[in-house]
């Protein structure tokens, strides 16, 4: 029997018993559609996710830390035990820079301060921030605009610390937690804000043959310039005095502030999150005591660093660059290293979605199995007819499979649409529920096209493997017996 000749049978076949077949296609459908939508929900939160952490600069950031800090990990620990004493200083630093494939290596330069505005005081976590961090997610919908350069006295404050230096009520604004402009602290911008901060100087002896009394004496307190980094080699090149200390003066500075965010940039800081930035070369001129000066009082010679934050040009390099770093005495980490765990959990959870979702296409099986064998006993006398005139047990075979193939396809077309439906209507629903929570809108639902493909290949498998047993069956009619057949 010919091709199209065996389709226009297994077309006609499908429209003489219209409502019984568009039902068992319907079943096949609501299946799809379940495997569709389940699936689509997994892909499209990890999608969501993934695009947050791409976002936010994290998959291309390496964060490094001393050795003896316990670092991250069993094999970060094991890794720098080698040389776990080395500091993380300025030298480390440019160390690291010169890396291959390092755009630039930033402190980590926070520490809770006094800031004090109209007035009144307030303590809250302040982070320096180098320029790059402009296109940051974080920055995107910023309320005023981001430093206008690496040296100058501004700051950007957090919304909800925005909120206490206007002495607003918390939950007064209700677009603290959103990315949305609040007209509400847009007094706030161009204020003066004083931030109280302590200061590291290095104290010097004398030489022999000097007197008793220190080479450089640190600068009484005031809104004074801030104190010039010592040199490398730990003494000024106008003196023989040797360091051995540091002193800690109480300074001031006075701040303008040029921009609100929502929250604090680093992700990943968790409770130590900053409610006030800036800029990163003006913090460094400051010389304010870190927790590390706690840990390394040794490290005279120039300021040392608790972590430092190693930006790549290609994602793909990070590895490389942790393993090196590593090799240096250091603890590495990135959000690679997490995100490896985060896929896992996501392949997991797209397979138990999938399970459950087949689990309906699978009971439409059994209706397409049932519709094809009733199709066997209404047409007998046909499968008897088409054997006397020459059809072979294959044509028979073939029939019945086309017909099974074309409810597979219809099913799994149908389904993929009402799949994207319920998807649409979940993700709508979802945005809805946030809207009212004053939070932004997600998109928590994707069906790429990987998906839609294996959803009508899955669809017309299960139908096929369906009509085996049907179309064996009408393959092993006996012609004779089958036009008797009343």
């Amino acid at each position: 029997m010919k091709t199209p000749d065996l389709l226009e049978l297994a077309a006609r076949n499908l429209r003489e018993s219209m409502l019984r077949n568009s039902l068992t296609t319907l079943g096949i459908g609501v299946g799809v559609a379940s495997l569709v939508a389940m699936l689509s929900l997994g892909v499209g939160l990890q999608k969501f996710f993934t695009q947050r952490i791409e976002r936010a600069g994290l998959f291309d950031t390496v964060m490094v830390s001393r050795g003896d800090y316990g670092g991250f990990g069993p094999r970060a620990r094991a890794a720098a035990a080698t040389d776990s004493n080395r500091p993380l200083d300025e030298g480390s630093r440019l160390e690291i820079s010169r890396l291959p494939g390092v755009l630039e290596a930033v402190p980590d330069l926070r520490m809770m301060t006094h800031l004090r505005f109209d007035d009144k005081p307030h303590r809250a976590m302040v982070a320096a921030l180098p320029m790059s961090a402009r296109d940051r997610e974080a920055f995107a919908n910023i309320q005023g605009s981001f430093f206008s350069s690496g040296s100058s006295t501004e700051v950007i404050v957090q919304k909800q610390f925005a909120e206490e230096l206007l002495g607003l009520a918390p939950g007064t604004d209700e677009t603290s937690n959103s990315n949305e402009p609040s007209p509400a602290l847009q007094p706030l911008l161009g204020k003066e804000l004083v931030m109280y901060y302590a200061q590291r100087v290095a104290s010097r002896t004398p030489a022999s043959g000097q007197s008793g009394r220190t080479a450089a004496s640190p600068q009484p307190p005031g809104p004074s310039k801030p104190v010039a980094p010592p040199a490398a080699n730990g003494a000024s090149a106008s003196d023989d005095s040797m360091l051995s200390g540091f002193s800690v003066i109480p300074h001031n500075r006075t701040l303008r502030i040029v921009g609100i965010v929502t929250g604090d940039p680093d992700t990943l800081r968790g409770p130590g999150r900053a409610r006030a930035f800036i800029p990163l070369d003006f913090a460094e001129g400051l010389q304010m005591v870190q927790p590390s000066d706690v840990r390394d009082p040794g490290g005279l010679g120039g300021p040392t660093y608790t972590q430092l934050s190693v930006r790549v040009e290609n994602p793909r390099d990070v590895p490389r660059l942790e393993d090196s770093i590593r090799r240096m005495g250091f603890s590495a980490f990135s959000a690679l290293d997490a995100s490896r765990n985060l896929q896992r959990f996501f392949a997991v959870l797209d397979l138990f979605l999938g399970i459950f979702g087949s689990l309906a296409l699978a009971v439409a099986s059994l209706g397409i199995i049932n519709t094809l064998v009733m199709a066997i006993l209404e047409r007998r006398r046909e499968i008897g007819i088409l054997k006397a005139l020459g059809a072979s047990d294959l044509d028979v075979k073939k029939l019945f499979f086309a017909e099974a193939g074309a409810m597979g396809i219809v099913g799994g077309v149908v389904g993929v649409i009402l799949g994207w439906m319920i998807g649409r209507v979940i993700n709508a629903g979802t945005n809805i529920y946030m809207h009212r929570q004053n939070l932004p809108s997600e998109n928590f639902w994707s069906v790429p096209w990987w998906l839609v493909l294996g959803a009508l290949g899955f669809s017309l498998i299960v139908s096929l493997v369906s009509g085996l047993y049907p179309a064996a069956r009408a393959a092993k009619l006996d012609p004779v017996k089958a036009l008797r057949y009343e």
